[in-house]
């Protein structure tokens, strides 16, 4: 950690200890290429197309410098492209494709429906998609023309992933490859949807290489690396942390087309696997499954989580039973996506309590909610950023945007947190989940962390439920560990030691699944429409 004097005010000044890189995510590619054009960049580790194929990084730019020129031969600079697919080497060939030829990527996750597909291709205004041909037993073509009766239009191309070979052998060499600059768009990233119509960030070039660069360094990814990339590519977390995370540092990216613990954990013990990430759903299942049928995981050193904050026992846990230095980061799709993050010689307590300092070149501070004014260390207040990592903005939405960044460049990210003298953060809530009962200010994170201590509980997520006379009720809405059961009264009378009663949950729920984002995120505002229309009535305990 840099050596400065303690903070008085939750500010934490730009740091300069590494320098900004004017890069492009084609530029990222040809630099590693030349580096290291032999060694293997990318591995199929059993996708839609095939299992176990590997691309070195010279094969990956060959394929990536064709299909860019096939694109630049249709489409004028800056068009908007989206890819609608699952985990794939091709996925990532397009990726860099549209790099290449200056258009813009704009990423759709693959569950997708035809509602939510029109509305994407409506607001970010693509004129062509890359697709896989099925995902979990939906016809993607099928729910891509849907799309485009529901928007009235048609999109000027269309083309399945598992046929980009065939787009590459239409690639006509006198086509020459644009000038793109680094302050150009790169991607569309849309929001996770926690509270509505998503917002499509719109993130340059600039941004996204020196964030995941910055990331790469922070975990120390080096060439020797090999990354078991399992976040979904649509997210920020796949083709910014891990793809261009990867290049930028030559190491191996693994991709799985989808999660599960027992594949996953077989993948790290055959392809000896250095680094992996998991949001804390999937930490608690990799936990279970190396419980029940050990693995050898001794090449494993690093594991990152990040998307929702993970609880302190199971920081512990995964360091304890895999043998592993977990770090933490923080940021939003909006930032690039990295804000914070802990440092690997951390101790114990910083990680599993904190999501540690920011990274690089980027400002923060914490801010009272009213006056707008910096406050001091150890108040609460909301986090706001400021630096490379911003994004351009949403696109087409200058209100949305002038709501999220301020006049002075600060973003303001929604969240509550602490910052300490040293400049740590504790996230702290949502001003969105904040629950006002009778007056007082309720924040569901604080439920939520003493309830992940009890041995029944796997995941949790504490609600606001409208109530006539305090205005909302706290409900907490939780799914069981195997084997387990518990009732509302026993865990009430668990947190009587533990959290003031009003905090104290007075409707308890215990569903399958609770609802999320690709990315990890609990969708709140559907547990709230669930149980106010009485859906959640017949899961009470």
């Amino acid at each position: 950690m840099p050596n400065r004097p303690p903070l008085v005010a939750s500010y934490w000044p730009a740091s300069d200890d590494q320098p900004l890189v004017d890069s492009t995510c084609g530029d990222a590619l040809r630099e590693a290429a030349g580096l290291r054009p032999d060694a293997v960049a990318v591995v199929d580790t059993g996708g839609p197309f095939g299992s176990r194929r590997r691309w070195t990084y010279r094969e990956l730019l060959t394929e990536s410098e064709q299909l860019a020129r096939s694109l630049a031969g249709q489409f004028p600079q800056g068009t908007h492209v989206a890819v609608f697919g699952a985990n794939s080497p091709e996925w990532v060939i397009a990726q860099f494709a549209l790099a290449l030829s200056g258009l813009v990527m704009v990423t759709v996750n693959p569950a997708l429906g035809a509602d939510e597909l029109a509305y994407i291709l409506r607001q970010s205004r693509s004129r062509g998609i890359f697709y896989q041909s099925e995902y979990r037993g939906v016809d993607m073509r099928a729910t891509i023309e849907a799309a485009c009766d529901l928007n009235a239009t048609q999109l000027d191309f269309m083309r399945r992933l598992d046929q980009l070979g065939d787009l590459v052998a239409e690639w006509v060499p006198e086509v020459s490859l644009p000038t793109v600059d680094s302050a150009d768009p790169a991607m569309i990233q849309y929001t996770s949807g926690t509270t509505g119509n998503p917002k499509g960030a719109e993130l340059s070039h600039y941004s996204v290489t020196n964030n995941s660069r910055f990331m790469a360094i922070l975990k120390e990814i080096d060439e020797t690396t090999v990354n078991l990339a399992v976040a979904p590519l649509f997210h920020t977390a796949g083709c910014v942390a891990n793809v261009l995370g990867s290049v930028q540092s030559g190491s191996t990216m693994l991709l799985p087309s989808a999660f599960t613990a027992s594949s996953m954990l077989d993948l790290i013990a055959e392809e000896g696997v250095t680094f992996t990430f998991g949001v804390p759903t999937m930490l608690i299942a990799l936990l279970a499954e190396q419980e029940a049928n050990p693995r050898d995981l001794s090449s494993l050193k690093t594991v990152f989580s990040g998307a929702a904050t993970v609880p302190v026992d199971v920081v512990r846990r995964v360091e304890k039973e895999f043998d592993v230095s977990l770090v933490i980061g923080y940021g939003q799709t909006e930032t690039s996506p990295a804000i914070t993050h802990t440092r690997l010689d951390d101790t114990a307590e910083d990680k599993s309590e904190t999501i540690g300092y920011a990274i690089p070149q980027v400002e923060i501070k914490i801010i009272d909610t009213e006056s707008g004014k910096t406050l001091p260390v150890g108040e609460p207040g909301e986090l706001c950023t400021r630096g490379f990592n911003v994004m351009l903005g949403y696109y087409d939405n200058p209100e949305a945007t002038r709501d999220t960044i301020d006049s002075e460049g600060w973003l303001h990210t929604g969240d509550l947190c602490v910052m300490d003298e040293r400049g740590y953060c504790r996230i702290t809530g949502r001003l969105r989940d904040l629950i006002i009962r009778g007056g007082e200010n309720i924040y569901p994170r604080e439920i939520e962390e003493v309830l992940y201590a009890h041995p029944a509980i796997a995941e949790v997520a504490v609600i606001g439920i409208r109530d006539d006379y305090w205005g909302e009720e706290v409900g907490a809405v939780m799914t069981l560990a195997p084997n387990r059961k518990v009732s509302g009264e026993t865990l009430r009378e668990y947190l009587g030691g533990r959290l003031a009663k009003h905090k104290i949950p007075q409707y308890w729920f215990a569903v399958p699944e609770i609802p999320s984002t690709a990315s990890g995120k609990v969708q709140k505002f559907k547990l709230v429409e669930l149980a106010e229309g009485g859906e959640l009535d017949g899961h009470r305990v």
